[in-house]
């Protein structure tokens, strides 16, 4: 119904009309939708319409009498939320929304810009892209909830909300991640167990066994990006509880039934579940669980030694070291059992899922549970299948998810595949110039299919930690932060080459300047990060171990991989052929 400037939908929300309409009408479903009205270029006679069946429509009109070239604005209010009143009308409409427009755009430029990144022109979809998938995520948040998306995915998963965070973690989102953290804990079952989603109905009883290990590591990650010890002192009874109860999930598969060997591969891992979606038909031993529980007892280990706990320190030590065992040797029983030589998706199948197995790289960085041999099999696989879908092969849809093999090449020391990875799949974001992945991308992008949500913000979560991958990742073998391991020749290269500022790290923020100069690069390194114990281990395009560094002026070592490791900041590295 109209009421003045007021078009009031169904009570509480409605359309303002900054400049008043000509005329309004109204139609119920029944009598036909507007667009028919419109078609014959007149609008229905009621003002004021009720549905029962919800299908009410209505149009506003303006009549304008313009000479040649020109033009004349109409400004309208749509609220998302409910109208307790109408605000007065302003004096000069088009002034008014463009004050309107510039506060809403200076909000958005602070939210986006705590990290200042910056590439050559060449790549400014990559730049912009992170900007994208991160207004994408802050959109689809329902208060503190973090969602994959806000239509096909409105509710809270704790798989997809704790990937997300790291990704908001590593752009200076700090208290969205506080505040999901807090929010989803409520929702921990007396026992410990962890719900795998929530939504308005309260949390999803289902056993996804996952869920226990992503709650952990999202605590974890929070307090290793921010030094928040009053959170983690107050989480810490629901992470040991998320511990104590995964613990007992192991032990379910640690019996005298499972040595035996028909059953050897099963030992000591969770009991199946269908937390991996490829597994919903029948629940799989699903290795993508064990990796996230592994994860789990690392950080509840790295929690207790924070909060000055040597007895629990010593407890989940041992019981993340059996784990990881029992883990690492179920793996080889199945590759056995299966005659594969990959690492497989789950115990039961011996399945080829490299998309999965990419949590071994990050957030797990499982590779000592691993057979190595197998682990960097299993990427050379998905390589040369990505290759042949990339020269032609037939293929129907895929899942952006396959974003996360851009950062696990990354870590594997693939720079240039993981850049042909990024390349390929920033093409198939939807609508051109929206910098957005539907969950999932079908070939023929004309014929109506199931999408998910677009944009898909767990999708857009995978992109940012792919790409921030490229530019600085902490690794845990040896307590380095990696820099420039994902940079491609050609961004430093291109004038102004690659800045980041205020990039936040497990260790601080990092600045990062990387540009080309007429005999090698020059790499600046700044920021209040203090260096970790096995240093800034610098790893730029193009350096072999035939190159000379050095820093701040003093002779420098570059490695056979063409690395330097930098142990104090500022530093100024120069590197020459």
């Amino acid at each position: 119904r109209r009421e003045g400037r007021l078009i009031r939908v169904n009570g509480g929300r409605g359309v303002i009309a900054l400049v008043a309409p000509t005329a309004f009408g109204a139609t119920t479903f029944d009598a036909g939708d507007i667009s028919e009205f419109l078609r014959h270029g007149h609008l229905p006679r009621r003002s004021r319409v009720r549905d029962p069946s919800g299908g009410a429509s209505g149009a506003l009109a303006y009549a304008f009498d313009l000479a040649p070239a020109a033009a004349a604005d109409v400004s309208l209010l749509l609220p998302l939320h409910r109208l307790a009143s109408l605000p007065p009308a302003p004096a000069d409409p088009a002034r008014a929304v463009e004050a309107r427009r510039r506060r809403c755009a200076a909000g958005w430029r602070a939210r986006l810009d705590r990290v200042d990144l910056r590439l050559p022109p060449s790549a400014a979809a990559v730049a912009a892209g992170v900007r994208a998938q991160l207004a994408y995520i802050l959109i689809n948040r329902d208060g503190a909830a973090i969602q994959p998306g806000s239509r096909s995915y409105q509710r809270s998963w704790i798989r997809d909300g704790a990937l997300t965070a790291s990704a908001l973690l590593r752009l200076g989102h700090a208290e969205a991640v506080r505040a999901f953290i807090e929010w989803y804990a409520r929702y921990q079952y007396q026992n410990g167990k962890v719900p795998c989603c929530v939504d308005a109905r309260g949390a999803d009883p289902v056993p996804e066994h996952d869920s226990e290990g992503e709650f952990i590591f999202l605590v974890a990650e929070y307090y290793r990006y921010t030094g928040d010890r009053a959170l983690i002192e107050r989480q810490w009874p629901r992470v040991r509880a998320a511990a104590v109860y995964l613990d007992s999930l192991r032990h379910q598969r640690r019996t005298p039934e499972y040595q035996a060997a028909d059953r050897r591969e099963f030992f000591g891992l969770l009991p199946p579940s269908i937390s991996h979606e490829g597994y919903s038909a029948k629940p799989m031993h699903s290795y993508w669980d064990d990796l996230m529980a592994l994860r789990g007892f690392k950080d509840t280990v790295a929690l207790a030694l924070a909060l000055g706990l040597p007895l629990e320190v010593s407890r989940w030590s041992a019981v993340q070291a059996e784990f990881e065992r029992d883990l690492g040797s179920s793996v080889r029983s199945t590759m056995v059992r299966h005659l594969i030589d990959y690492v497989p998706g789950c115990a039961d199948l011996g399945d080829f899922d490299a998309t999965a197995t990419t949590i071994a790289l990050d957030p797990v960085q499982a590779q000592a549970a691993l057979p190595p041999e197998a682990l960097r099999r299993t990427f050379e696989k998905y390589w040369a299948f990505f290759s042949n879908r990339r020269a032609g092969a037939a293929w129907d849809a895929f899942t952006p998810y396959e974003l996360r093999n851009v950062g696990a090449f990354v870590r594997l020391g693939w720079r240039e595949r993981a850049n042909q990875l990024l390349d390929y799949f920033l093409a198939y974001r939807r609508p051109p110039g929206f910098g957005a992945w539907a969950e999932v991308v079908w070939h023929d992008a004309r014929t109506p299919h199931f999408i998910g949500d677009l944009p898909h913000s767990w999708v857009g979560s995978d992109f940012i930690r792919s790409v921030l991958d490229m530019l600085a990742y902490p690794r845990e073998s040896d307590d380095a932060l990696v820099v420039g391991a994902g940079i491609r020749e050609a961004w430093v290269r291109e004038a102004p080459g690659v800045t980041v500022h205020h990039l936040p790290t497990r260790y601080g923020k990092l600045d990062l300047l990387m540009r080309g100069t007429a005999s090698g690069l020059e790499v600046r390194l700044a920021g209040d990060l203090r260096v970790p114990p096995g240093g800034i281990v610098l790893a730029p395009p193009l350096v072999t171990r035939r190159w000379h560094a050095t820093i701040n002026g003093a002779a420098a070592t570059v490695s056979a991989s063409g690395q330097v490791t930098v142990r104090k900041l500022p530093a100024n590295v120069v590197l020459s052929r």
